[in-house]
């Protein structure tokens, strides 16, 4: 398996860096917003800006990477990331940092579409779907690894700012030393939501509810975790073993859902999520949110990947990436609208309101998979497609997927 990744290895360290120093953005912009006194309204706001920018940077950036190349591209994407992550700690106002979130929302999503096209170029039909595991382990591990970082600001509020900097400014050596060629954009047209739902109604709507969950996590997690009285540190141990448990539970709950009905598997994952949101917003200690917190992450981050191979089984091969990358804007839809959510459930029921309205989406969810399957005969298990673990992050991610 080594070997069939050699060829993209650059492209694998950059997106390990990259997220290592700048996964931890949004915890640590949550966490200064609410120690700078802003309300919770303000800090969904900020979350909901960098959803947003990936969303308009998924549906802009393609022809702008065509254009230039992909190398040079990436180098301004991640240039400007860089230069974003200083400001924060140049400029230290929450007006400020709200349109910065959309900018590094907007040039994420630069990153995602050149590294994804990358990746899909380079990937054979024999080693698609190592490659594809590589970069989720890549971009996850990052993302968990980074979280360690929040730690830095103790005494020096700047310095966190400073090394995501210079992470991201490493991060594109990689790249720009590469000699693989660059490769060529192929236009995505993504199903219609009216088509979407009609091929696959619980697909959109666990998709968009996966959205609204893990954006309002991503933007208050770390609130919640400070306002139950916890220090610094322990908001680092706990967004990182989320993500952790997030990674490790994808591929075991991917094969069950092989074996069985797979939206019966989508319905005890999202009664789980319930389950787990409850526990969570009744604990009041590090002993009682850890375990929880990576159960937490490892059934919500296989929901997303289990709507795709829903959806996808009720459609043709040719329109599977279509339908996919379709989920993926669903997906975002409901992402920008979490922290808004979450945030106003915060300002009327305390910390318990982010996982209150998390539990009471996901038992709603779990509602309309149990009446779907009383409406729809189950599809026979030997004609679903395998599953496959996906990023949730541009519609070139539903590329990666086809063929492997």
């Amino acid at each position: 398996m080594l070997a069939s990744l050699n060829s993209v290895r650059t492209l694998l360290l950059a997106i390990f860096v990259l997220m290592a120093g700048s996964g931890f953005l949004s915890t640590l912009i949550a966490i200064r917003l609410e120690q700078g006194g802003a309300g919770d309204l303000l800090i969904g706001l900020a979350a909901t800006c960098y959803f947003g920018g990936l969303t308009l940077g998924a549906l802009k950036v393609s022809p702008l990477i065509s254009r230039i190349g992909h190398i040079r591209a990436f180098a301004a994407f991640v240039s400007i990331y860089s230069a974003s992550s200083l400001t924060y700690a140049v400029i230290d106002h929450p007006a400020a940092w709200i349109v910065l979130r959309l900018v590094d929302g907007f040039v994420m999503s630069g990153v995602y579409v050149c590294l994804e096209s990358w990746l899909n170029q380079l990937a054979r039909p024999s080693n698609r779907s190592a490659v594809l595991a590589s970069y989720m382990v890549a971009l996850y591990a990052g993302q968990a690894v980074g979280q360690f970082l929040l730690n830095l600001g103790d005494n020096a509020p700047a310095l966190p700012f400073m090394v995501s900097a210079i992470l991201l400014s490493l991060a594109v050596l990689p790249v720009l030393l590469t000699q693989i060629d660059q490769p060529t954009i192929d236009e995505i047209a993504p199903f219609s939501l009216k088509r979407l739902y009609a091929v696959s109604p619980l697909g959109v709507v666990g998709t968009l509810a996966t959205g609204l969950m893990l954006g309002a996590f991503y933007a208050l997690g770390a609130v919640f975790v400070q306002r139950i009285g916890l220090p610094l540190a322990q908001v680092a141990l706990f967004t990182s073993c989320v993500i952790t448990g997030g990674v490790l539970l994808q591929y075991p709950l991917g094969l069950l859902s092989d074996r069985f009905d797979r939206r019966q598997v989508i319905v005890v994952c999202l009664v789980v999520v319930a389950i787990l949101s409850v526990v969570l917003a009744l604990a009041r200690g590090p002993a009682a949110i850890f375990l929880p917190g990576a159960l937490f992450g490892g059934f919500a981050f296989a929901l997303y990947p289990l709507c795709v191979a829903h959806s996808n089984d009720h459609v043709g091969e040719k329109e599977r990436v279509s339908a996919s990358s379709g989920l993926v804007l669903v997906y975002s839809i409901g992402a920008v609208a979490g922290p808004m959510i979450g945030s106003a459930a915060m300002a009327v029921s305390g910390p318990a309101g982010l996982f209150g309205t998390i539990g009471a989406i996901a038992l709603l969810c779990a509602g309309f998979g149990v009446w779907r399957m009383m409406a729809r005969k189950s599809l026979p298990t030997e004609d679903q497609q395998a599953f496959q673990s996906l990023p949730r992050t541009t519609p070139m991610a539903a590329v990666l997927e086809e063929d492997s």
